[in-house]
């Protein structure tokens, strides 16, 4: 039994709790920590009404290292799990040091000034973790996350060297709002308008956004525009799987979808750098996500499903072989689970389950880990007890070139 520490009260923030709530004999004290502790309290009391659990909140500025290392001392856990901004991993990891504690997140380090994807910054952290004996977790989420996880067990069960890889990210729903972000709005439109790129042929390959595109066909959905964007675990699947010949990423989007952000982007809303108004700094994009809806709100309405996963072709007992292997998740179901739509549910059940893996002894290791280094039998095993089946097809059509 053992103490978390979950800091990020958002909807994955949201679910991470509840799901942590839920395997009592391993999380033993469960605390939730937000810069709006108000927003910690509302899931305390809705778990409380649920499972009968007591959940202990806490106020904390996540990018003010004093304040997490005096936290951490307080509530004296074994495990931080990061779900709040990408921006604050590098100050989480850095209190996880100094207070001796281990480290999980579910999204990699950005730098608040500049849109970019990148695991150098984490990775430096290295040798630190591994002086001080402490594990950390990078990209215990879906994607990342569940799609590495994917790809570990597709290399160790069913592939001799893996060749092409797509990941195929697919949301069916539908929340019925004119334009809205499934998560935090200043996070997600900074992702999804970088510029694409992909791996091939040992060198990484950049577009234009969303300048290619496929009809790719999911179950249970059917057919949808799907457009390669870059995504982090890329990074990390390539350097750990160097068979890889070919690496890439697709997402869908809508028409409907793809012309807001074209008119956010023209009129200079998705902009990062400050810009001075009535005397004072504002970085546009903030702005936008403060009127945007709130991704935490969408859940009741939200109806229809996602479909992730990874579409991988390559070399089996010498022979080719093609493998798809899936999760398709009901955002209504996970609303009425966990009251937070699908995409939250999607990363923060990833999220729980790597964290029980390190405090169970089943993930091991002293340094900076990214997921598809750890066995994957144990954390697909308990996706499907925790809410997220998976399913395999073997040598079928992956439609990919």
């Amino acid at each position: 039994m053992s103490k978390v520490l979950i800091i990020g009260a958002g909807g994955v923030g949201r679910v991470v709790t509840y799901k942590c709530a839920q395997v009592p004999e391993v999380f033993s004290q469960i605390t939730l920590a937000s810069r709006t502790k108000s927003k910690c309290d509302e899931i305390a009391i809705a778990i409380k009404d649920k499972y009968g659990t007591d959940i202990r909140t806490e106020q904390v500025d996540a990018d003010e290292v004093p304040q997490l290392v005096d936290l951490i001392n307080d509530v004296r856990p074994e495990l931080v799990i990061n779900v709040a901004l990408p921006y604050q991993d590098l100050t989480i990891m850095d209190a996880c040091l100094a207070t001796k504690v281990h480290y999980l997140d579910t999204a990699n380090y950005e730098p608040r000034d500049e849109a970019k994807f990148e695991y150098k910054w984490q990775w430096a952290y290295q040798d630190k973790f591994k002086a001080a004996g402490l594990t950390a977790v990078l990209g215990s989420g879906f994607d990342p996350g569940v799609t590495s996880v994917f790809t570990a067990y597709a290399a160790k069960h069913h592939f001799d060297e893996i060749h092409y890889l797509d990941i195929v990210d697919c949301n069916g729903g539908d929340h019925g709002k004119a334009f809205a972000t499934n998560f935090n709005p200043e996070i997600n439109i900074r992702e999804v308008t970088q510029k694409g790129k992909f791996f091939e042929n040992n060198e990484w390959i950049e577009t234009e956004p969303h300048k290619i595109r496929k009809e790719l066909s999911y179950p249970n959905i059917g057919s949808k525009s799907s457009y390669l964007i870059y995504h982090e675990e890329l990074e990390s699947l390539v350097k750990n799987y160097p068979t890889l010949k070919r690496a890439r990423f697709w997402m869908t989007f809508g028409e409907e979808y793809l012309t807001h952000l074209r008119v956010i982007q023209n009129i200079g809303m998705a902009g990062i750098a400050p810009v001075m108004f009535e005397g004072k700094e504002i970085v546009p994009l903030q702005f936008l996500k403060a009127v945007l809806p709130d991704p935490g709100d969408l859940g009741e309405d939200y109806v229809g499903e996602t479909s992730i996963g990874c579409r991988i072709r390559g070399i089996k007992d010498g022979a080719e072989k093609t493998y798809y292997i899936y999760n398709n998740c009901h955002h209504q179901e996970a609303y009425g689970e966990t009251g937070a739509q699908g995409v939250s549910f999607t990363t923060g059940v990833p999220a729980m389950i790597g964290a029980m893996l390190v405090l169970t002894g089943k993930w091991t290791g002293q340094g900076v880990f990214n997921v598809e280094e750890f066995d994957p039998d144990p954390f697909l095993e308990a996706l499907e007890k925790y809410g997220l089946p998976w399913h395999e097809l073997h040598d079928v059509n992956l439609e990919m070139d």
